[in-house]
């Protein structure tokens, strides 16, 4: 069972660290390959690509948090200084989805009439994934990749408290 744990968060941290830089190698791809996208000159696109890696990076760090601690101690439980400090950077989060929507009005402003709407599309998506990431991690878990998560969704037919949310949740039952 341990070993199995461990393989599974060895797998969320990896694959989470992977795609920031994947996601960063495919957006410079494409700023070379699709000039006419003016992805690197929308600020919509830069706000929602940080959004999104700097997502990635808590998860990253979070699931690698985890499997560190139950290789070394035995458990999976995150220390209680990671689950604050992600307290507080949920904080940051949900302020740069706002910024992010601001630039979206921003570079419409800026490009209008001219708008470069395939790079507005793309960062649009882009934000969006971002959103989709927050809620996986912060509120309930939308990402099911295994058998048995999947099982479960179909058997309760509702959808998992995220990781962290447990955590947030274990922690404010400590200070009580």
């Amino acid at each position: 069972m341990r070993a199995k744990l461990e393989k599974r968060l060895s797998y969320l941290y990896t694959g989470e660290s992977s795609a920031i830089v994947m996601f960063a190698l495919i957006s410079y791809l494409y700023n070379i390959t699709y000039p006419g996208l003016r992805l690197y000159s929308l600020y919509s696109f830069w706000v929602s690509f940080f959004l999104l890696e700097f997502l990635l990076l808590q998860g990253t760090v979070y699931w690698y948090t985890k499997r560190k601690r139950l290789k070394r101690e035995n458990t999976s439980r995150t220390p209680v200084h990671v689950v604050r400090k992600l307290k507080s950077l949920k904080k940051i989060n949900i302020g740069l989805i706002i910024v992010s929507l601001a630039m979206f009005v921003l570079d419409f402003f800026k490009w209008y009439p001219s708008l470069p709407l395939g790079g507005l599309v793309i960062a649009g998506f882009i934000y969006v994934f971002a959103i989709l990431e927050y809620i996986n991690y912060f509120y309930v878990q939308i990402s099911y990749d295994n058998i048995s998560d999947l099982k479960n969704l179909l058997k309760s037919k509702r959808l998992k408290q995220s990781s962290i949310s447990k955590d947030f949740r274990r922690i404010s039952q400590m200070k009580k």
